[in-house]
């Protein structure tokens, strides 16, 4: 067991002084009868949802799992977009995981719609759900959330951000709470950033995923393109360096993405980015005085793609407003959006 699971328990033990509500009691009776280790010779793979209200740490949990940078991570709620694919391969079962946009209900423009019907695609068809939640928190958000899931899909409560729970023997009657919400499968209480944590979830999630091949090679980490992947990085890179300045409607276009032969570098790619904004003092915002914010953008989304993707990198990165796209359905389709 590692330490953050330890403390845990300890705390709701000394709550309820070892009765039948201590935390190491009520995860025991959450876990299914016979839900053992799958046999070391069949493989095992299946999809699984990560799911959860915005800015709750779906990206960075999906992060961990996959054990490389493929989901953007932002402060900023609402910084995910897309159903974007994860892929980790250990031992004999393949785990493939979808990292959703957080489930909108403040606005109901065409984006947001189709960020929301994202999120009921990715749902609808999995072989388990991870709801992420604050660990001690339950929102009008997360509950709204948790109405969406559909019964006969088993569902992990994971109860993140542990290590920001100070006082560790509120948890187990948190925990009570929330069993009565829902039939969860299992309690995770976990951190994202705890190594330990990440490898146990692995352990948990195993048998609930069914014996069949893998899906996809023993090394690949993503489904998605190296051309997606640069879009996103540079609108983490966006968000990270305007902060709440900027509204989430921001988004970034790939207008070029091209391979080149090079005589210095194993690989060399010309890309050419446009990050579209709604208001021209957005864009003034965004290139900064002198142009300084969009170079500093610029700079470290391509330092972090030649890492990303082994290569050299030309980034060239434009900014052009494009008024009331996010309300316009057809503009929301033409960026990618489903």
């Amino acid at each position: 067991m590692n330490d953050a699971t330890e403390n845990v328990a300890a705390g709701a033990s000394d709550a309820s002084a070892g009765g039948p509500n201590d935390l190491e009691s009520m995860l025991a009776a959450a876990r299914p009868a016979g839900a053992g280790a799958p046999g070391a010779t069949n493989q095992r793979c299946g999809l699984i949802a990560i799911v959860g209200k915005p800015n709750v740490g779906k990206s960075t949990l999906m992060n961990a799992l996959v054990g490389q940078k493929i989901s953007i991570t932002s402060r900023k709620a609402q910084t995910t977009r897309h159903r974007i694919t994860g892929i980790r391969t250990q031992g004999a079962t393949q785990f493939v995981f979808v990292d959703t946009p957080g489930f909108q209900t403040k606005h109901s423009t065409a984006l947001n719609k189709s960020l929301n019907k994202t999120v009921m695609g990715a749902i609808g068809d999995v072989d388990l759900i991870l709801f992420v939640v604050e660990a001690g928190s339950f929102t009008l958000a997360d509950a709204k959330v948790l109405s969406l899931f559909k019964p006969g899909i088993p569902t992990l409560l994971i109860a993140n951000k542990l290590d920001t729970v100070h006082r560790r023997a509120e948890i187990a009657p948190w925990l009570r709470d929330m069993q009565e919400r829902h039939p969860f499968a299992e309690f995770v209480p976990m951190s994202a950033k705890n190594k330990g944590d990440i490898e146990r979830l692995f352990g948990i999630c195993e048998k609930y995923l069914p014996e069949q091949p893998w899906w996809y090679a023993e090394d690949e980490l993503t489904d998605r393109s190296e051309k997606f992947l640069a879009s996103e990085t540079v609108r983490e890179k966006l968000f990270r360096f305007t902060g709440d300045e900027l509204p989430y409607t921001s988004t970034v276009v790939i207008d070029k993405f091209d391979e080149e032969k090079s005589k210095q570098h194993k690989r060399f790619l010309r890309i050419a980015a446009t990050i579209v904004v709604e208001r021209d003092g957005h864009k003034a915002m965004v290139i900064g005085e002198k142009g300084e914010r969009l170079k500093r953008i610029s700079t470290e989304a391509r330092q972090e793609l030649e890492k990303l993707m082994d290569a050299k990198v030309f980034l060239e990165v434009w900014v052009k407003v494009r008024s009331g796209w996010a309300d316009d359905e057809a503009r929301v389709r033409a960026f990618g959006y489903e």
